[in-house]
C-alpha cells in the first residue's frame, strides 16, 4: 500500500470535484462609483479611545478597495486597511475624505456625530 498518494489528500469522501473555492465565494455586486452610496463617520468603538474615520457602503471587489484605501491613506498621512468590506483610516479625516470621495465620483456623506 502506498501512502505517499494519500498523505497530502486526506479527504474521505469529496463531493463536486476537487476544487470548489470559486463556487464558494460570494458574490459581490461591481457597482460603478456614482451608484454607490457611501457613510463616512469617525468611531471610537473598540480602539481603546484612538479615533478612526470609517468608510461604509462599498459594493465593489475588494482589489478596487485595495488601490482606494492606499490613496486615501497617501493624501491622509496616515495609516490605513480594509475590514470587512470597510475602509478605516487612522485619524479623524471625515472632510477631507469626503472631498477626495466626491471628486473620484462616489456619493458620500458624513454619518453619526
Amino acid at each position: 500500500m502506498s501512502s505517499s498518494k494519500s498523505s497530502d489528500n486526506r479527504f474521505v469522501y469529496r463531493e463536486f470535484g476537487d476544487d470548489h473555492s470559486a463556487a464558494t465565494q460570494r458574490a459581490i455586486p461591481e457597482l460603478p462609483p456614482q451608484q454607490q452610496n457611501l457613510k463616512i463617520q469617525a468611531s471610537r468603538k473598540g480602539r481603546k479611545g484612538k479615533t478612526v474615520t470609517v468608510i461604509t457602503g462599498f459594493q465593489t471587489k475588494p482589489e478596487v478597495l485595495a488601490g482606494l484605501v492606499k490613496q486615501l491613506k497617501t493624501q491622509c498621512g496616515t495609516g490605513g486597511t480594509v475590514k470587512d468590506n470597510e475602509i478605516e483610516i487612522q485619524g479623524d479625516h471625515k472632510q477631507k475624505i469626503l472631498e477626495i470621495m466626491t471628486t473620484l465620483g462616489y456619493k458620500a456623506k458624513i454619518s453619526g456625530g
